[in-house]
């Protein structure tokens, strides 16, 4: 699989949910970041990080969540997820 590639079936691993649920996080946003991140980082051969900026909050305020995801397997696994607020110390290039 390119890990260019905007990815619509995926399989969400269960440490995935664990967090997702502890942290919160809709399954839209993460489907949101699959289908359509504003950046991909290769973090090793097989697993890439997709992200993208994120309203969340009241008031909202500017995230960035960051899905890992094991790309050499079919579908891909959704590893963990996570929001964060250091969106200078993840971004490449300018924000």
């Amino acid at each position: 699989m390119d890990a260019a590639a905007p990815i619509t079936t995926y399989r969400l691993t269960d440490h995935a949910q664990m967090e997702m649920a502890r942290r919160q996080m809709p399954a839209s946003d993460v489907t949101r970041v699959l289908a359509t991140p504003e950046q991909i980082e290769v973090v090793r051969p097989g697993r890439v990080v997709y992200q993208a900026r994120v309203a969340w909050g009241t008031p909202p305020a500017t995230y960035l969540l960051r899905v890992f995801i094991d790309i050499d397997r079919q579908p891909p696994d959704v590893v963990t997820v996570y929001r964060t607020s250091k969106i200078t110390k993840y971004w490449k290039g300018t924000t």
